[in-house]
């Protein structure tokens, strides 16, 4: 199962509590993000793989999710107006942002 799949088959997982929790200000958000990219260190896997993990999540949160905050709200913006490769490399930074949380 690639880390694509892995990431889509956690959010579908993820019950609205847990997500409301997460999203409920940003530095929930970061820490979690921050959590599941060490996890994702731990495996093994490098930063190119951790981006693409956060481009499924980043996805996800643009098409599904309302910002709750004026952080989110700002990311939601840039994803928008990115094309793919830029979604990819906002997709780095945050994974870099994540790693600095831990």
């Amino acid at each position: 199962m690639s880390i694509e799949n892995k990431v889509e088959k956690e959010i579908q997982q993820t019950d609205n509590e847990k997500k409301e929790d997460i999203l409920q200000n940003f530095d929930r958000f970061k820490n979690y993000l921050g959590d599941q990219v060490s996890k994702g260190e731990k495996l093994g896997l490098g930063e190119e793989s951790l981006a693409k993990g956060a481009e499924k999540v980043g996805d996800y949160l643009s098409k599904n999710e309302d910002p709750r905050n004026r952080e989110e709200k700002l990311l939601q913006e840039l994803w928008k107006v990115g094309d793919k490769d830029q979604r990819h490399q906002l997709a780095h930074l945050l994974v870099r942002l994540a790693q600095t949380t831990n």
